[in-house]
């Protein structure tokens, strides 16, 4: 199946055909570049694409993009016409730029040829960067003083933080795969650490940073040998700027050492303690951005936990200028994740819908989208495309299945009892995960060994379906929880088991139980899930022997079991292969009580 969305219902204009009535008015150039100085001295890089055709009065609006992966690449001589020199930006560049936008790259300090270093991942010196260079936009002869920021991952996160500084210039962006709180939707979903994202990041930013073009090769997205390391800005013929830049990069942080400083979500540095894990999220300033600013937050139901950042953000802003769009991707919406699809490229027109929304919000054209529900989401096994007024979209109806100590999944309540288990510390789900795009990993098929690696994991199921499940949401898992040690890493996993036997992943959900105090969102945080803090001051361990409820959530979806099928639900203590073993070198003994006043259950949002 596709995620092409021509035609479908869930628009009043669907995005692929809105994209077809806005074609080409100007040429893409070749960029200008150049330094632009920050307040403290430190120059950074641009490049500076204005359309070539006819300049509306007033100038062109803009399109920000604040990247750590170098805004272009230096190509070798000889190279085939074709070279791509912007792997990350050309996308936006060849959407944006022939359609009357100017459109402004920037290496963010410490990267790329801007000099500086990083002193943190996502530095909060970044937001006054950020507005600096907005500033210069806006004083600039071609520009019509409207701005939009858009970008994946980091540079998502950028654009948030650009919205941060409450510059009245900014009138929206669209951040793609991007956090709005970093501990938890990125690096301690759960209160449990993503062991080898941080290094697997590290490796990849040590070889941009500092120019190492053979590891760098080592990654899909910066493969091609015509690519010859960041390009300079024009005038520095012999590259002395550059290299100058460069040597300056060796001061950048570690994150593998930066992000254990941080092993609660209120953690603070040692040396410092007002930067907490808050100064380098983007839900932390919130408060500053304009009431005025629309917000287009983007992600994909493989994309690590990053739509958990996309729904909070929408809920916590809310307002009438907010969309989220969640569809069958991963990180980045660089592969089609549905298990049904006829093709690995995804179809829909992504940069299509980013370019109405901002023809609507920075343009100021009038595109039809007040007449559009403000959610779309993308039904996998259904595999169409469905609109909203709100997130979840289902009126708060729940399906509830109960643990039995048969290890099953029933509607009505099972009588009392236990099941015991020893986690397999043995067990991992491998590269081919949700995770795995976030490591910059070329991953294609996603949990194609799932049956396999499976196989001795504690499982309950149901009885087959006798109609149509659909889930869409946050499945929630409630655990009359027992083990003899103090502390456990719980993952649960949502299976789709067909009539024949095949087991699909669907969504999965991580709770330290250290960690499992409930509590109310923040204000910067808006979550319609089970919430915990994560913070020291929440943390408790268990009591060996005396059981304890776990209630969390798994990973937000939208799934449809058809009849026949049965939904599965399995445990685990561990994932070698992504997730911190806790405790250490300990799995204990495990005992999940069912029924009666100490029930187990599995909670389904269906529609």
């Amino acid at each position: 199946m596709t995620d092409n969305p021509k035609g479908s219902p869930a628009w009043t204009l669907d995005p692929a055909t809105y994209f077809d009535t806005r074609g080409p008015t100007h040429t893409v150039p070749a960029p200008k570049s150049r330094y632009l100085e920050m307040p403290d001295g430190v120059r950074l890089a641009i490049d500076v694409y204005i359309p070539e055709g006819e300049m509306p009065e007033g100038g062109f609006p803009t399109i920000l993009h604040l990247t750590p992966y170098y805004r272009r690449f230096a190509v070798e001589p000889g190279a085939p016409p074709e070279t791509e020199a912007c792997p990350n930006a050309a996308k936006f560049r060849d959407t944006f730029v022939p359609r009357g936008y100017a459109m402004v790259v920037v290496d963010v300090r410490g990267t790329g040829a801007s000099f500086g270093a990083r002193d943190s991942f996502r530095s909060p010196q970044e937001r006054e960067d950020f507005r600096a260079i907005m500033d210069w936009v806006v004083a600039q002869d071609w520009s019509d003083g409207r701005l939009g920021a858009t970008g994946i991952s980091y540079v998502g996160a950028a654009a948030d933080f650009a919205a941060t500084t409450g510059h009245p210039g900014l009138k929206a962006i669209a951040p793609i795969s991007a956090v709005w709180d970093t501990y938890l939707d990125h690096y301690y979903p759960g209160g449990l650490l993503l062991t080898h994202l941080a290094g697997a990041y590290d490796d990849l930013m040590q070889a941009l940073d500092l120019d190492k073009r053979d590891a760098m090769r080592r990654y899909v997205y910066f493969a091609d040998p015509n690519l010859a390391g960041p390009a300079p800005v024009d005038g520095d013929e012999n590259r002395g700027l550059l290299r100058e830049a460069i040597a300056e990069h060796a001061a950048n942080v570690s994150l593998v050492d930066f992000i254990r400083e941080f092993p609660f979500r209120d953690s603070t540095l040692a040396y410092d303690p007002d930067f907490s894990g808050g100064s380098f999220s983007p839900r932390a300033y919130m408060e500053h951005m304009s009431d005025d600013l629309a917000v287009f937050s983007i992600s994909g139901w493989m994309d690590g936990g990053y739509m958990n950042g996309a729904i909070s953000r929408f809920l916590t802003l809310g307002g009438t200028r907010r969309h989220l769009l969640l569809g069958p991707w991963d990180h980045g919406a660089r592969i089609q994740v549905s298990p049904f699809r006829t093709r690995e490229e995804p179809e829909f027109p992504l940069h299509g819908a980013i370019l109405r929304f901002f023809d609507e919000y920075v343009r100021g054209d009038e595109t039809g989208l007040a007449n559009e529900a403000p959610v779309h989401y993308y039904t996998m096994a259904e595999e169409r495309w469905k609109d909203a007024a709100d997130w979840p979209p289902t009126s708060g109806q729940t399906l509830a299945l109960n643990l039995t100590d048969a290890q099953g999944l029933v509607e009505d309540g099972p009588d009392a009892g236990a099941v015991t288990h020893t986690p397999d510390f043995g067990f991992g789900t491998g590269k081919n995960t949700r995770y795995g795009r976030l490591q910059a990993r070329d991953v294609r098929s996603y949990y194609a060994t799932w049956r396999a690696r499976s196989e001795n994991l504690l499982r309950f199921e149901s009885e087959p379906l006798e109609a149509q499940v659909c889930l869409s949401g946050h499945p929630v898992v409630s655990l009359q929880f027992q083990t003899d040690q103090a502390d456990a890493a719980v993952i649960a996993y949502l299976e789709d088991i067909a009539p024949d036997g095949t087991r699909r992943y669907v969504t999965e959900g991580l709770l330290r139980a250290l960690h499992r105090k409930e509590s109310s969102p923040p204000d910067d945080y808006h979550a319609s899930w089970p919430f915990r803090s994560c913070e020291q001051g929440d943390a408790q361990p268990m009591t060996p022997g005396e059981p304890d409820r776990l209630r969390f959530a798994m990973l937000a979806t939208s799934w449809a079991f058809e009849p026949g099928h049965r939904i599965g639900l399995a445990l685990a203590g561990a994932d070698k292969d992504n997730i911190v073993r806790i405790p250490y070198g300990r799995p204990g003994t495990w005992m999940i009580h069912v029924g009666d006043d100490e029930p187990s259950v599995l909670e389904l949002p269906v529609e």
